[in-house]
C-alpha cells in the first residue's frame, strides 16, 4: 500500500510547527529540511484595503514520511503536530 500526505494549502496558517517537529524528529542539521514553508504575498485584495499570505509546505526529496514513526503505528511527525489539521495522511488512493 502506498500512502502519502494530502495538505489543504487553502488552510495552512504557517505556523512552521510542521518544520520544527520534522527537524526535531529527524535530528536535522541547519539548513536541511524534511519540509518547508513557501510564503507567498503580500498581495493585496481587489477592492479592499486586506492584504493576504499564502502558504505552501513542500515536502523535500530526503522526506521518508517518518517511515520508522509509520512502522510503529503513529502518524508522520508533521501531520501530528499541525495544529490546525490541514495535513492528513492515508492511502494515496
Amino acid at each position: 500500500m502506498n500512502n502519502g500526505i494530502l495538505i489543504d494549502t487553502k488552510l495552512c496558517t504557517g505556523c512552521h510547527a510542521c518544520e520544527v517537529a520534522c527537524k526535531q524528529e529527524k535530528d536535522l542539521p541547519d539548513g536541511v529540511w524534511g519540509i518547508k514553508i513557501l510564503e507567498l504575498g503580500p498581495w493585496k485584495l481587489p477592492n479592499s484595503k486586506k492584504w493576504e499570505y499564502r502558504y505552501l509546505p513542500m515536502l523535500a526529496k530526503s522526506c521518508d514520511l517518518c517511515a520508522e514513526r509509520v512502522q510503529g503505528g503513529l502518524l508522520p511527525s508533521c501531520v501530528f503536530h499541525c495544529p490546525a489539521s490541514v495535513m492528513a495522511y492515508g492511502p494515496l488512493d
